[in-house]
């Protein structure tokens, strides 16, 4: 089996793949209808796929397109699961879930975020509550997405972003761009300033899908940081956590979290493992992100900035807008049959690890 065929092109093919996947491996695929459009005046859907017994109380959820374009990597990763025929092989008491571009819209339209211009993963916070404070992105907003993209905005915004991680160092540069913000709507990164379409569209699926789960695994697929397809396995629990402990029993040693520094990733803030707990307390709940690397990360930030100001003072349907967007797919799509390959292998793997770790407890 060529697991590159499993991938797709765009959004549009990725969607109709998995609905016929889907359909042939027995599964009935159902969705959930985003308000907007895609670039082609293409409708844009959630798509919903069980297998296994309706009253399970073990399930395996797997979440693709959370950050939008990174979704090629996590379709791709669910259609080889299922042209794999492991929901053949599930145990009696096990079943998946599979939620497919759970952000459309960024998948549709090739970028990181939400219609609201929202990173789901900031956006699952208390809204009720003081929103968290991000004073490094505060001092750095104008830079981070001038008004201008300009060969000079841009060396300007170079000299100023060396100037922080200089002092702060690069995980502090890092943290201050990519933590979370709460402050600057046009910005990258932006938590939002209330619950997404995505999040909610999340919450109800998890209503709907786990009410009668009392152990649920999450796999959240990424991609972004770190080396060329190494699927790196991210947590979002204090170490030494009962969940923490569980991820470390079922995945390896290879787990990291950036609550300790082991991570590529910063710490942020309203990240959907993180609130995973709280949304189904009925429930014991192990996460983790699998999060592949494409390009360098000084490449992906750039990437980012260049898309957000696109969206935000430029013309996306322009040549330099199809350029960025070019940019951006490059940033989180390893489009090779060598990445595609890892990301499949990789994902083979955590399944198989999850749902041994949901049966053997």
């Amino acid at each position: 089996m060529n697991s590159a065929e499993s991938f797709s092109a765009n959004y549009a093919e990725a969607r109709a793949r998995f609905r016929e996947t889907v359909q042939s491996a027995g599964g009935a695929p159902d969705f959930i209808a985003n308000p907007n459009r895609g670039p082609d005046g293409g409708e844009l859907t959630t798509d919903i796929a069980w297998f296994g017994p309706k009253d399970a109380e073990k399930v395996l959820v797997m979440v693709s397109g959370t950050h939008g374009g990174e979704g090629f990597c996590g379709s791709g990763a669910q259609i080889d699961w299922l042209r794999r025929g492991e929901h053949t092989t599930l145990p009696a008491d096990v079943s998946v879930l599979m939620i497919h571009a759970i952000n459309p819209y960024g998948f549709a339209w090739l970028r990181r975020v939400t219609e609201e211009n929202v990173d789901l993963n900031r956006n699952w916070i208390d809204f009720s509550q003081p929103v968290p404070e991000n004073r490094g992105y505060d001092e750095l907003a104008t830079v981070a997405v001038p008004e201008q993209w300009t060969d000079e905005s841009q060396r300007d915004a170079n000299r100023v972003l060396r100037a922080y991680g200089a002092e702060h160092g690069p995980m502090g540069l890092q943290q201050a761009l990519s933590g979370g913000q709460y402050r600057h709507p046009k910005g990258v990164f932006y938590g939002g300033d209330g619950p997404s379409w995505a999040r909610r569209t999340q919450e109800a699926i998890y209503a709907s899908y786990l009410g009668q789960a009392g152990r649920i695994a999450i796999i959240d697929y990424h991609t972004g940081l770190g080396p060329w397809g190494y699927a790196e396995p991210i947590m979002s629990d204090p170490v030494g956590s009962p969940a923490h402990n569980r991820g470390l029993a079922w995945f390896g040693a290879t787990v990291t979290t950036p609550l300790d520094g082991s991570s590529t990733s910063a710490e942020t803030a309203g990240d959907n493992l993180t609130a995973a707990p709280q949304v189904l307390a009925h429930a014991e709940v192990t996460g983790i992100a699998l999060e592949y690397g494409v390009q360098s990360l000084a490449e992906v930030f750039l990437a980012l900035r260049a898309d957000a100001w696109l969206h935000a003072y430029g013309d996306p349907r322009s040549p330099e807008g199809q350029a960025i967007k070019a940019q951006i797919r490059a940033a989180f799509y390893g489009d090779a049959d060598d990445w595609k390959g890892m990301v499949a292998g990789q994902s083979l793997a955590a399944c198989r690890q999850a749902i041994a770790g949901l049966t053997r407890g």
